[in-house]
């Protein structure tokens, strides 16, 4: 059960990841993608596989420590939760930056890269597009 929930995890985000890097100026794109609701598929799964071990996560999470953290993401479960954790959150920081470049008039080009560093390494991609963002300020109404 595990397995498939890992498995379901990236497939469920992988359409909107689609749809703004392949498709950004369709108008469903954005109509889509504006819903923060299209973060929850993988937000239940995470919670399927933190709520019965909730205590054990909590403790882990409420004091962290190296070795803490570790054993935690060290079973299969905690491997799969931790995965659900960093997609679910790296979908909604591109869902916002894709939301926020639309806003600002960057370009597509200047984005796909961006969001591809997103995908891939979370952290990474949001610094770059806080980087680039200063570059195209906000338009007005």
């Amino acid at each position: 059960m595990t397995e498939l929930l890992f498995d379901l995890t990236f497939l469920l985000a992988a359409p909107f990841w689609a749809l703004m890097v392949l498709l950004p100026r369709w108008s469903w794109t954005h109509r889509i993608v504006r819903s923060p609701l299209i973060v929850l598929p993988i937000v239940a799964i995470y919670a399927v596989l933190v709520v019965p071990n909730f205590g054990e996560v909590w403790a882990g999470v409420s004091d962290p420590t190296l070795s803490g953290v570790r054993e935690l993401l060290g079973s299969a479960d905690g491997a799969a939760a931790g995965w659900a954790h960093m997609i679910a959150f790296d979908l909604f920081v591109g869902r916002w930056s894709y939301l926020d470049s639309r806003e600002r008039g960057v370009p597509a080009l200047v984005m796909t890269p961006i969001l591809l560093l997103t995908i891939m390494l979370g952290p990474l991609g949001l610094a770059a597009y806080l980087a680039v963002r200063q570059q195209w300020p906000q338009r007005l109404g």
